[in-house]
């Protein structure tokens, strides 16, 4: 196992961890970015959840002899995410939508 040595900080230089050099700055980024570190890790296991569950209603279709995909379903998706988070969410959507189902 590797150990990390700290290289002593120069008084009035930013730090690396968090950009700036100012203790009480430094001490509310580190706070911060644990909490986005936290939605981070929701958000892929939630995105880990729902591909699995997409790819098994694809699965369930096509055993019983539907299409592959649903083109209305896509849409209503894609525009729910696009009224809720813009442009972005389009993106997005379209993302969620080719983990669930594989590329076109």
């Amino acid at each position: 196992m590797a150990t990390v040595v700290e290289q002593p900080q120069d008084a009035g230089q930013p730090s690396q961890d968090t950009g700036t050099a100012e203790a009480t700055a430094s001490a509310a980024i580190v706070e911060i970015r644990s909490r986005i570190n936290e939605i981070d890790d929701a958000i892929i296991a939630l995105w880990k959840e729902r591909s699995a569950l997409s790819q098994q209603v694809g699965k369930t279709r096509v055993a019983s002899g539907g299409t592959r995909l649903v083109l209305s379903r896509e849409r209503e998706i894609m525009e729910k995410f696009r009224e809720a988070l813009g442009a972005d969410g389009t993106q997005v959507a379209l993302l969620l939508l080719r983990a669930g189902r594989g590329p076109l």
